[in-house]
């Protein structure tokens, strides 16, 4: 027992070893749970990491979103360029086409005076013999195609019938006479048939079938 200041008898508590015991437990768990919420990550720190791991995927696609859009505008020009290249070269077979035509359509007459000629037997033995064979040589070698022959049947897209002439010895609209040859280049019709027609007897239209 101690004194107090006035001289009176205090008595002292006695610390028994349990109470010391279970105040070192107590301490040592408030220091373990102090430092446990001291380790635990807060919630913008949270937040902090999740915004940088999406930056950094960002990052990361930037550049392979990029290149698939120059890959995609490559794809579209290299597109665009081949159209461009088919119609250039479409347009140039048409020019090519009509201008080959153009040229044999101008030559026709001296095909015609030859062919005149050459009915008469005025070509034979003639250099000029020569010279129609080269001519229809040239012309074959573009396509020049001769049509319209006696006894062929009358089409109103390729012949242009000049005389009507009403025959029992036809059934269906029949090429009688030629007076001028037609021709094509191709499909091209350069020029229809002059053609004189037989039609039946029966038919009394004045157009020819």
């Amino acid at each position: 027992m101690s004194e107090d200041k006035n001289g009176f008898g205090v008595e002292e508590p006695e610390e028994t070893p349990d109470s010391i015991h279970d105040a070192s437990q107590s301490l040592e768990s408030d220091i373990s749970s102090n430092s446990a919420k001291e380790n635990q990550p807060s919630a913008s720190d949270a937040t902090s990491s999740l915004d940088e791991e999406l930056a950094d995927l960002v990052d990361d696609l930037g550049p392979q979103s990029k290149e698939a859009e120059l890959l995609a505008d490559l794809q579209r020009l290299q597109a665009e360029f081949v159209n461009y290249k088919n119609r250039v070269e479409r347009d140039r077979d048409v020019a090519r086409n009509s201008a080959v035509a153009e040229v044999l359509r101008s030559l026709l007459p001296v095909l015609d005076d030859l062919g005149r000629a050459e009915a008469h037997g005025d070509l034979e033995g003639s250099p000029f013999a020569a010279v129609a064979t080269k001519l229809r040589n040239a012309g074959d070698k573009f396509g020049l195609k001769q049509f319209g022959e006696k006894g062929d049947k009358f089409d109103p897209e390729l012949h242009n019938a000049l005389v009507q002439t009403p025959s029992a010895s036809v059934t269906d609209t029949r090429i009688a006479d030629v007076v001028e040859f037609g021709f094509m280049v191709g499909d091209r019709l350069l020029r229809p048939a002059m053609v004189a027609v037989f039609i039946p007897a029966d038919d009394n239209s004045p157009e020819a079938e």
